[in-house]
């Protein structure tokens, strides 16, 4: 009725670009009032963020019947893709010499004991209850994620600087790396076992995590130098910009990890730039926007209609992962006797926050074993709502 009253110069339809302006406004929109209930509440705003998503993913699945459908359709994914590898050049530049030299052994020995624990616990745990071994590998492998976002974006929040702050940015740091290495592992071995082709999957992880490494390093060593030369302001802001850029679109186009070569690139940049730290500080003013719509876009990618698919095996994923990330956490603060007064032997549980790259695995995993996918992926899609909404407040109990 309204399109009939309208003058004729002026379209009936939205058009998809314009479309997608006006959902990017309102999920802003919706981000100032997220942040205004968590100011006033002990609810995280990525908590409420995610809820967000979901309520999105209600309208648009339940209500309009649009089962399937992407939200910001084209435009979602390189708004994810930009958001991480922001956090992932970031995360990078708290690994330098000085702090290392601090805190290193303590990150490494946390994560690995964390990774370890959690993937065997979560593994062993499936197959003992009688799922097949493919979901049970693959579930363990995905359980080692980590998302950076949530930790690094909580513990700013918190203002924390204590010791069990900076181990947990810099385990964080390092998770998505250990998650590479042992998901392409796993691929290898499943596919060794079901189908004997475990050398193209181990070479495929080979690439994925060493094309990484190689080219944060090609990005990172001419950036080191480059960056920071011109006046502060927005020349700086412009050639921060374009590292991240730079990072995400050679990454997607090479098929490798955008996350590793992006904590590749801040690391070498942070250790060799010593001129200036202004790189990471206009990343960090930009970075909200970006993470706001990582947030929001994780939960509307939900699924409704596949969450009660594996109910069972979900529910049985969360308790093994908590339990495996709790054991690993209060082995390794045990084993580091010195510190253990100034962590909390409860610091796993911080490092529950799961999203983009569990997700992103699980459609990995799917794609090589279709035959899996209505148990593999309501599990993923299903812990990852429920871990993104308590992970943070898990990261608070931590830092409390």
């Amino acid at each position: 009725m309204l399109m009939e009253i309208l003058p004729g110069w002026i379209p009936s339809e939205l058009s998809r670009p314009a479309w997608n302006m006006i959902l990017l406004a309102v999920i802003l929109s919706l981000s100032i009032f997220a942040d205004t209930v968590a100011s006033r509440t002990r609810v995280p705003r990525i908590s409420l963020l995610v809820l967000v998503g979901v309520g999105i993913a209600v309208v648009q699945q339940v209500l309009l019947g649009q089962q399937g459908a992407r939200l910001l359709e084209g435009l979602g994914e390189p708004l994810i893709n930009l958001a991480l590898v922001m956090v992932a050049f970031l995360l990078g530049s708290e690994l330098t010499v000085d702090r290392l030299r601090r805190t290193g052994p303590l990150v490494l020995i946390i994560s690995l004991a964390v990774i370890i624990s959690g993937g065997l616990v979560v593994g062993a745990g499936l197959w003992v209850l009688g799922f097949p071994l493919v979901v049970a590998v693959s579930l363990a492998a995905i359980s080692v994620a980590t998302d950076p976002a949530a930790v690094t974006q909580t513990v700013h929040d918190s203002a924390d600087t204590r010791l069990r702050a900076r181990v947990l940015v810099g385990i964080v740091a390092i998770d998505d790396g250990w998650g590479i290495v042992v998901f392409g592992l796993s691929m290898a071995f499943l596919g060794w076992i079901v189908s004997s082709d475990g050398q193209p999957a181990l070479l495929h992880a080979a690439w994925e995590m060493g094309g990484a490494i190689v080219l944060g390093t090609l990005i990172g060593l001419p950036a080191a130098w480059l960056t920071g030369r011109l006046k502060p302001g927005e020349p700086t802001q412009v050639e921060a910009i374009a590292l991240i850029l730079l990072l995400a679109g050679v990454s997607s186009s090479l098929g490798v990890s955008a996350l590793l070569a992006a904590m590749i690139t801040g690391t070498i940049i942070a250790n060799f730039s010593r001129h200036h730290t202004r790189s990471f500080k206009e990343i960090e003013h930009i970075e909200w926007p970006f993470l706001v719509f990582f947030f929001v876009l994780s939960g509307a990618t939900i699924d409704l209609y596949r969450l009660d698919d594996a109910l069972g095996l979900t529910l049985a994923y969360i308790v093994l992962r908590l339990a495996g990330r709790l054991l690993g956490g209060f082995l390794a603060v045990k084993f580091t006797r010195k510190r253990q007064k100034k962590l909390p032997l409860d610091i796993g549980l911080a490092l529950t926050p799961q999203a983009g790259v569990a997700i992103g695995m699980a459609l990995l995993a799917v794609e090589r074993f279709p035959e899996f996918r209505e148990l593999i992926l309501p599990v993923v899609l299903g812990s990852t709502l429920f871990f993104e909404m308590v992970g943070p407040l898990f990261v608070r109990r931590v830092l409390r």
